[in-house]
């Protein structure tokens, strides 16, 4: 099985158990190894007292594409720690994009650089996770 193929199949499979991800609607856009890039239309139920968008959906949204990354190799990969910083405040309409990117990984760690950007490509939060592989697999391959 080709690289690519392998990041598809898991996030499809990661896609049908993902209750958060979906039930926040945050949306899958693309994957590849070690990469992954979700959207978020930022809806009134995502609105805090101060009516912008409430931190914990931002940090949902690249959480999210955080767990697709590193979930690409067919390794169940989960996040040891992660850190995030909020940069602007966004309001109802404008559509999030969070796209994370593998920056190193070795052994059963990886480390990720996650962008969130908004309306013309303002960039709302940056995220840097850190992932730990346990053992197991999303789906058996043949040898």
């Amino acid at each position: 099985m080709k690289a690519q193929e392998r990041a598809e199949k898991c996030a499809r499979i990661m896609l049908k158990s993902d209750s958060a991800t979906k039930h926040v609607g945050v949306k899958l856009e693309k994957i590849r190894p070690g990469y992954a890039e979700m959207s978020m239309k930022v809806e009134a139920y995502h609105l805090n007292g101060h009516a912008i968008c409430h931190g914990g959906f931002i940090f949902t949204l690249a959480d999210s594409a955080f767990a697709f990354a590193c979930n690409s190799y067919n390794e169940l990969t989960v996040a040891q720690f992660n850190t995030i910083n909020f940069l602007e405040t966004v309001g109802v309409g404008e559509v999030l994009i969070a796209t994370a990117e593998e920056t190193n990984k070795r052994r059963r760690t990886g480390i990720y650089d996650v962008r969130v950007v908004g309306f013309e490509n303002r960039v709302i939060a940056e995220m840097r996770g850190c992932s730990r592989t346990l053992n197991g697999k999303h789906f058996e391959e043949e040898e």
